[in-house]
């Protein structure tokens, strides 16, 4: 992993006048020491650096898969449909709404030498994209829509998610309106962390059904971002939970360890 993790940087970053000959790039030391003298050069193109630690081309977790049932294929297929639309003149554009991508790691880049060595070799996972069987535990979808300043979230809960029986578990629940939330607040208002949620939850989710999470901004103060979060059946008949949430934005230096 450290000589793959070697072989992006230098790929990415390479300038012949900044490679020194006094470094061994395959030792840890020469690793932290070519990291450390790329940190400038790196920081002007943070987007294309370290992709993905671990794979070129990432999967997207929000596209369907053999797992999800007829409900959550035709939600998905119903606001899939609005992220695009036909103009008067035949021609395609933007719609209201917004698919957001999901993968299985929110870190995509990285700067600074022992941190940077870390991360190549980390073995983290986003908990709620860590499990390799699909369908077992969180299945789900975001739409944006970015003028109305709201977020619909497609899910779909499987059988490793049990609470009470036959029944989705409450800090699963709270996981997906964590996420939710937070998404659409870092989508409105830059990084973000949970710093207040506050959960009412009205009446079981069945497992293996699908709901949608309904969020929307509230309001912004400063660094406070305030968003409220229902869950309901997808007809809307019925109302699982409810929540309010504050986030704060945040400096993603703080995380990266820059």
């Amino acid at each position: 992993m450290m000589r793959t993790g070697v072989h992006i940087v230098r790929s990415l970053c390479r300038a012949p006048q900044a490679i020194s000959n006094n470094i061994t790039p395959f030792s840890s030391t020469g690793m932290v020491q070519l990291a450390a003298q790329r940190t400038s050069f790196i920081r002007c193109r943070s987007m294309a650096v370290l992709p993905w630690p671990f794979s070129s081309q990432p999967r997207d977790f929000s596209l369907p898969n053999s797992s999800w049932g007829s409900e959550m294929r035709q939600q998905y297929e119903h606001y899939n449909s609005q992220c695009e639309e036909m103009t008067e003149e035949g021609e395609k554009k933007r719609g209201p709404w917004r698919r957001l991508p999901s993968y299985n790691r929110s870190l995509k880049f990285a700067t600074g030498g022992v941190y940077l060595s870390k991360i190549i070799q980390s073995k983290a996972r986003l908990f709620t994209r860590n499990i390799r069987e699909q369908g077992a535990a969180f299945e789900y979808v975001m739409f944006v829509n970015k003028e109305e300043q709201k977020c619909v979230c497609v899910f779909q809960a499987g059988h490793l998610l049990e609470g009470p029986p036959g029944h989705v578990h409450g800090g699963a629940i709270a996981t997906m309106i964590d996420t939710v939330i937070g998404t659409h607040s870092t989508y409105l208002s830059g990084p973000v962390m949970t710093a207040n949620l506050n959960i009412n939850y009205r009446s079981p989710i069945p497992l293996g059904s699908t709901v949608l999470l309904h969020c929307s901004l509230d309001k912004k103060e400063g660094r406070k971002t305030f968003v409220t979060c229902q869950v309901t059946s997808t007809d809307g008949s019925r109302l699982h939970t409810e929540a309010t949430g504050l986030f704060l934005s945040i400096n993603v230096g703080h995380i990266l360890g820059v």
